[in-house]
């Protein structure tokens, strides 16, 4: 007679989405970012007034903590009367904007570049690997300041800048990765498939090291908005009267010694949203890792 099987069913896996929000690192991350991004989405109908509206018989009025605040701006007032709420409202938009469309056009570049070098290999890989090397011999501050001061600064030109400035990571951890698996046998298999080389690489390649892309994205995003509030503070990043965190932390330099709040908030905001952005990337490396998929 055979014995019963007792044996303990094996545990079901987690999937990407309980792990990554079972992380408390991600989790926080995610929140913060989350709230972020509505406020930045939805900044015409939440900020009280116009960003831009001044009001010169209200300069610097005081934050709700300090005296002689006035609740109508709970946040104060700039060196011209405009309501700092609304402003720190509308800079996230810049931010989150610079951000995003940063790591797009950088993730783009580096991506393809990492996966040519990575798959091809040979006179490939050296190509883009001294293009790798020109880039990383580059001083990503002065070389944007100076192609900034040279156009112009914008929106559209700060992105572009970054984008082309930022690609390296991308190009050298995808490169990395693709040479880790471009052996594996499902690749091979893909191969005497009579895969063309794009489906190959689109299909079978990317969706194995999207993991990696995912959490370099996220921690170049961080670079990317740091990178525009120091060109924005040395007046060489978005121009004013647009609102934009780091335009505003070189706005009340002038009051720093009397009305220090003016450079503490939009400080305390650019920490913040990189510091939620970071945390996500933790929380996504730890969530994509090997070990912790059972």
């Amino acid at each position: 007679m055979t014995p019963p099987d007792i044996s303990l069913p094996a545990p079901r896996r987690k999937g990407f989405t309980a792990r990554a929000f079972g992380n408390p690192v991600f989790l926080f991350g995610a929140i913060v970012f989350g709230l972020i991004l509505f406020m930045a989405v939805f900044a015409p109908w939440i900020a009280p007034y116009d960003p831009l509206a001044q009001d010169m018989t209200n300069r610097t009025v005081s934050p709700f903590w300090l005296a002689g605040a006035d609740w109508a701006h709970p946040l104060g007032t700039d060196g011209l009367g405009r309501d700092y709420l609304s402003r720190i409202i509308h800079g996230a938009r810049i931010s989150l904007l610079i951000g995003v469309f940063t790591v797009i056009c950088s993730g783009i570049i580096g991506t393809l570049m990492g996966v040519l070098a990575g798959y091809f290999g040979g006179k490939v890989d050296l190509v883009i690997n001294f293009l790798i090397m020109t880039r990383l011999t580059l001083p990503v501050i002065m070389v944007a300041l100076a192609v900034v001061a040279i156009f112009g600064g914008s929106l559209i030109v700060v992105v572009l800048v970054l984008g082309l400035l930022l690609w390296d990571r991308f190009a050298v951890v995808m490169r990395s990765a693709v040479m880790q698996i471009r052996n594996q046998e499902y690749i091979q298999a893909a191969q005497s498939m009579g895969y063309s080389t794009p489906k190959l690489l689109f299909k079978e390649l990317l969706p194995n090291i999207f993991d990696r892309l995912a959490v370099i994205a996220t921690f170049e995003m961080a670079h990317a908005i740091l990178l525009e509030a120091s060109l924005s503070f040395l007046g060489l990043g978005v121009q004013p009267p647009t609102p934009s965190w780091g335009l505003m932390v070189a706005e009340g330099r002038q009051y720093l010694l009397f009305d220090s709040w003016l450079i503490l908030i939009p400080g305390a905001a650019i920490c913040v949203l990189v510091l939620a952005i970071n945390m996500m990337g933790d929380g996504l490396r730890d969530a994509l890792a090997p070990e912790n998929r059972n």
